[in-house]
């Protein structure tokens, strides 16, 4: 075992799920059921597992909090603001990705209370730096 001169964050992913409806664009997001953010919405996503990749990550955490699966996601960026999670140093790694809303039936699970489509100009307030995820996302379907 090594040892480590510096501090080692955590990573999670989160998903940023669209419809396919223009100009009434919606986005996937869960009610938090835990702390921190306890009953907020957020996007779907959690933390990384050691054995895992990225995207097996982001697939997994959709799955597990929505019921939605075989869906492509592309890595859209990076967030690592120091303070964006109250838990500690916390990188996330945020995906994208374009379905039917109809495609699929979402289910809460996991971590989730609820789980809900919502018009991407009339959204709830959110947890984390969830808003700033979401703009960068949107900036990327121009």
């Amino acid at each position: 075992m090594y040892s480590y001169d510096y501090p080692r964050p955590s990573v999670t992913v989160d998903i940023v799920l669209f419809t396919d409806a223009f100009p009434r664009r919606e986005v996937l997001l869960i009610r938090r059921k835990n702390p921190p953010f306890k009953g907020l919405w957020a996007l779907p996503g959690g933390f990384l597992e050691i054995n895992e990749t990225l995207e097996e990550s982001a697939l997994r955490e959709l799955h597990e909090e929505t019921n939605i699966s075989d869906v492509q996601l592309q890595q859209i960026a990076a967030f690592g603001h120091p303070d964006r999670d109250p838990r500690g140093r916390v990188i996330t790694v945020a995906y994208v990705g374009i379905i039917k809303s109809e495609q699929q039936k979402v289910a809460a699970g996991s971590d989730a209370a609820e789980v809900a489509w919502f018009p991407v100009l009339d959204l709830p307030q959110l947890a984390f730096d969830h808003s700033d995820i979401i703009e960068k996302a949107l900036e990327g379907l121009k």
